[in-house]
Order: C-alpha cells, then sequence, then structure tokens
C-alpha cells in the first residue's frame, strides 16, 4: 500500500507541531562545525522535502552518533504542491510556508549557505561563501533549478500583461487573480519540453480554470488551449486517455509539440516553436510552465550524469554510481520517474536504510522501484490519483478506478496532504509503502 494510503489511515496522528522539531537545532557557521570522534559526518545539501525527510530519519536512526549538516540557503521554506490550489483560489499562498528554521530536525546542524563546488574524491564540498566542508557520507537533494530566462520575456512580463505561473511564491496569487477577472478571450496553458517538477502540475490549473469559467457563466466565451511540447496529455496511458477525453468532452483545444519560446508582453503574444516552424498566437491569459533542469553547481559536477546532468544513481539503491558514499534522491536525481513531493515518501526510507547499510558493511538491499504519484485536480471538487512506478507501471492504491474523477482525492489534495508533510514527511515520520513504522527498518548504527 502506498504512502498516500498509509498517510490517509495515520491522520490522527498527525500530532506534532513542526515549530517543536527545531527545539535543539542549531544555525550554524562552517567554523563551528568539526569532526567530532567517533561520529560520522553527514553532509546533506538541500533544506527541501528530501533533504528534511532525509535528515529526520537519519538523525533518529544515528541517535548520537551522527554528525548532521544541513546546507541550505533559504530562510523559508515552501510545500510547493499547494501553489495550484493558490493559483485556483483555494487557499492564501501564506499557507505553503513555514520559516526554515521551524522545519529543520532537532539535533541536526543548519549551515545557512549554498554549494558551489563538489569534491568527491576528497569528500569536501565548497560553499558559496568560500569555505571548505568534509564529510563522511553525502546526501544531495537540491531540487530543480527553474530555467525563468530560456523563454524571452517571461521574466519582465510575469504578473502582469496577462503572465502567470503557479511555479513561484511570488505570482502562484496572481494566477487567480488573472482567472477571476477574464471575462472572455483566450486563456493558454503551457508544458516545457524539460522535465518539471509534477508531469500533471501545468494541467492541474487548466482544469480549476474550466471549472471556474463554467460555474460564472462565461466558459462559452473563453477558448481554452493546453500548449504543450509533449504528445500526449500525461506519461502514463492509463491517465492520459482519461485527459484527453475530458478535454475532448470539456471544448479544451490540445496542440502537442508547441514549446514556448517567448513572450511578447505588451502585445499579449506568446511564440511557440512547433514542427512547421514558429507559430505566434494571440492570449489574454497565459498560465506559463517554465523550463527546469539540474542546477548549474550539479551540472559542472563529477556527480552529474552526462547525459542530462542531474546526480549519477542507481535507480533501486539511490548510491551514486562512481562514489560510494555518495547518494542523492528526489529532483536532482536521474532517477527515470516523475519528480513529486510523493516520489520522495518512498525514495527518503530507501536511501536512509543503504547509507546506514553501506557504514556498517552490510550489502544494500533496500531498493526503489520508482513509486510516485500526480494527483490531477479537474475542478474545485474532483480529482485524479495518478499512482505509478518505473516504467509508467501503474501502482494505485484504492480498491477504485483511480483514472475516474473522484471527490474524495481532491478531499485528501486539500487537507490530508499538506496536514502530513508538515506533521510527518519532513520530520522522519512518513515511511513510503513500507508504512509509518517501518517493518523492514534500516540497521542502527552501533
Amino acid at each position: 500500500m502506498s504512502a498516500i494510503l498509509k498517510g490517509f489511515s495515520l491522520l490522527a496522528l498527525t500530532t506534532m507541531s513542526v515549530s517543536s522539531l527545531n527545539s535543539n537545532t542549531s544555525n550554524v557557521t562552517l567554523k563551528d562545525v568539526k569532526k567530532q570522534n567517533g561520529k560520522t559526518k553527514i553532509v546533506i545539501v538541500g533544506g527541501g522535502s528530501g533533504g528534511l525527510s532525509v535528515a529526520s530519519q537519519l538523525k533518529r536512526n544515528f541517535d548520537s552518533k551522527g554528525d548532521i549538516i544541513i546546507v541550505e540557503p533559504s530562510d523559508k521554506h515552501y510545500y510547493q504542491p499547494l501553489w495550484t490550489l493558490v493559483g485556483g483560489g483555494i487557499f492564501p499562498r501564506t499557507d505553503s510556508v513555514k520559516d526554515e528554521k521551524d522545519c529543520i530536525p532537532s539535533g541536526t546542524n543548519w549551515i545557512k549557505d549554498s554549494i558551489i563546488e563538489f569534491k568527491p574524491d576528497e569528500n569536501i564540498v565548497i560553499t558559496k561563501n568560500g569555505e571548505k566542508l568534509d564529510y563522511d557520507y553525502l546526501v544531495v537533494a537540491a531540487g530543480l533549478e527553474i530555467y525563468w530566462d530560456k523563454v524571452k520575456g517571461l521574466k519582465e512580463n510575469l504578473g502582469k500583461n496577462g503572465v502567470t505561473s503557479n511555479y513561484s511564491y511570488d505570482s502562484c496569487e496572481k494566477t487567480f487573480d488573472f482567472i477571476k477577472d477574464l471575462k472572455g478571450g483566450v486563456a493558454i496553458f503551457t508544458f516545457p519540453n524539460t522535465g518539471i517538477k509534477c508531469g500533471g502540475a501545468p494541467q492541474k490549473i487548466m482544469w480549476l480554470a474550466d471549472d471556474y469559467f463554467r460555474s460564472h457563466g462565461i466558459r462559452d466565451k473563453v477558448k481554452i488551449e493546453f500548449n504543450t511540447a509533449g504528445v500526449s496529455m500525461f506519461a502514463v496511458k492509463k491517465y492520459s486517455d482519461a485527459l484527453d477525453q475530458m478535454a475532448k468532452n470539456r471544448n479544451i483545444v490540445q496542440n502537442y509539440k508547441h514549446n514556448l519560446i517567448e513572450i511578447k508582453g505588451d502585445a499579449k503574444e506568446a511564440v511557440f516553436e512547433t514542427p512547421e516552424g514558429l507559430k505566434t498566437e494571440k492570449y489574454d491569459m497565459i498560465h506559463v510552465t517554465p523550463p527546469m533542469g539540474a542546477p548549474g553547481f550539479i551540472k559542472a559536477s563529477p556527480l552529474a550524469d552526462p547525459a542530462n546532468g542531474f546526480v549519477n544513481v542507481d535507480k533501486e539503491t539511490l548510491q551514486h554510481v562512481k562514489y560510494e558514499n555518495v547518494f542523492s534522491l528526489g529532483d536532482c536525481s536521474n532517477l527515470p520517474t516523475s519528480k513529486t513531493a510523493a516520489a520522495i515518501t518512498s525514495q527518503a526510507p530507501v536511501l536512509v536504510s543503504n547509507l546506514i547499510s553501506h557504514k556498517v558493511g552490510k550489502k544494500l538491499e533496500a531498493k526503489y522501484d520508482g513509486y510516485t504519484s500526480c494527483p490531477i485536480t479537474t475542478g474545485y471538487n474532483s480529482l485524479i490519483l495518478a499512482e505509478f512506478k518505473y516504467g509508467n507501471v501503474v501502482a494505485e492504491s484504492f480498491p477504485f478506478d483511480q483514472s475516474k474523477e473522484r471527490y474524495l482525492p481532491m478531499l485528501m489534495k486539500k487537507y490530508l496532504f499538506p496536514t502530513a508533510y508538515w506533521n510527518l514527511m519532513i520530520s522522519g515520520k512518513w515511511y513510503g509503502p513500507k508504512g509509518l513504522f517501518n517493518p523492514c527498518p534500516p540497521p542502527k548504527v552501533e
């Protein structure tokens, strides 16, 4: 049974507040961090969902014998899956953010800095401030980099001239402003020619907008287009077929192999690359999903997969293919699965188990099967809950067809998932498909 179903059944246990996580956490400088005799020094690059989940689980298993350091430059921690609902006017964006200091696991050290260089042959990382930090183990959980500049005119027009994106805390609320202010015209929703955070997200807001226009009696005055660089509605055929039929039923124009390359804000025009050449379209509002990829400091490092720039790890063990003491998970890894928070719930316990197994000289037996989930909002009270694993093999949790729109998954999306994220996942209590208390826990460090 997946992490989603486990989280639902255990919602009543989510009583620990996030603010209590950091009661024994220190925000330190590099000069304060010293390798202590008898301790294993673990450096975690990134304080997002992957980094915090791993740090929490490692701290629990290493107890007092682990010196766990999180390197993260941001003061804020965001629950980004909520930004779709913010863009739909369901929640304020403030519900998606907490102070990073209140999310750092108790007993770990937080260095408020960023990494600019990896030297895995020397077991060293170099920070932006020019300091060197050594490690026994390195966990890379740095997320994705958003390439706003790769769409000409996007940054200059974001938040004005009808241009918005749910992929930024600064602009996600503007999405709903444009939706509710639109009284007619053309609304375009884009999908880039790169991998992105959650493959279903670009169309989630489109379905919410469609529902909003219908409920306000103006749908017949609005032309909705889904302009995607891809060749289908979704990567997994079962869900793609359902979404394709929905688009036809709801009179949504599907333009495949349309990759956005430029926004002309003053003219309200969008330019797309297509197989037939450049195509310019007029719009009244446009929701842009920007291109994304591996962070530059990873692409330029020895850790990178030369094919795509992501951290090159074994897809089952999450261990680097060359450096035994390096592991990675989440969006910055080259794992061939959809990049979602749900994927991390399955990846984190595998990584922790294998890192500790390596430390105590045991075989790396924990295996990640590629499980991920993408809750696709199809209206204000409906959702398709896509769950799948490597090879786009469907891996559903519930005893019903999850490709059908239902209210229960939408209820979970609104209330269960955020609660579970803040109180279970990043505090290390959500162990993925093996369950909250993990029947096969990693070996203790003795």
